[in-house]
């Protein structure tokens, strides 16, 4: 069976180094499509969606803004199991910061460079191995500002009340980004921040074979 993975904003398949699904599965990342003008995020998911052999059983797998997109595919094209890592499955489970943050319009003015160095910065303080955090300063500095913009904006905006089926959410309990307590996750990984893949991968793999075994 495949198991269609999306990567987080400004991230990239090389952030599931380490993840590991048991044997019977094949992995696929989707990689990012240019967005459209002004496009939303339900649109995209389903323009991704276009590259998924809904023909066959499969799995979807989302990290971050990847779970949110992941969501938006299960509700076109139903998996076998629809799982989110570090994410949110309903747009009211955004923290309250992110709304005063689109009401305030803060998305459209603030330099992407500057987005960038704080990624850059919180690596200090997060506890990645020293060369996964070079990789991810790596990834960082190769992103898409264009694609960041788009990506916020996509967030921001973003309206979903609709839980996805047969759904498995992991989250971790430090994570910066989405707080675990706006949340309603099915599965937490204690002193786990916002990149337990990388950081925690042995907690996120055995969920994942737990949940996936053939």
């Amino acid at each position: 069976m495949k198991a269609y993975f999306i990567s987080g904003m400004a991230a990239d398949e090389r952030v599931f180094k380490y993840v590991r699904l048991p044997e019977g599965y094949e992995i696929v990342h989707l990689t990012w499509i240019d967005p459209q003008k002004q496009e939303s995020l339900a649109s995209y998911a389903i323009r991704m969606a276009e590259r998924i052999d809904t023909s066959q059983p499969f799995v979807l797998i989302g990290l971050s803004f990847g779970g949110m997109l992941v969501t938006e595919i299960a509700k076109r094209y139903p998996p076998v199991k629809t799982i989110l890592i570090a994410s949110i499955p309903l747009s009211a489970q955004l923290p309250g910061y992110f709304r005063v943050a689109a009401a305030l319009r803060l998305h459209k003015v603030v330099p992407i460079g500057m987005v960038k160095t704080a990624a850059r910065l919180k690596r200090y303080i997060t506890n990645e191995k020293s060369e996964d955090k070079k990789l991810i300063w790596e990834i960082i500095n190769s992103s898409d500002p264009a694609f960041i913009r788009w990506s916020m904006e996509a967030i921001l905006t973003w309206k979903n009340e609709e839980m996805p089926q047969q759904v498995l959410h992991i989250h971790g309990t430090r994570d910066e980004v989405l707080p675990a307590r706006y949340t309603k996750p099915t599965h937490i990984i204690p002193k786990a921040g916002h990149l337990m893949v990388m950081s925690q991968p042995d907690d996120v793999n055995r969920i994942l074979h737990n949940a996936l075994a053939i």
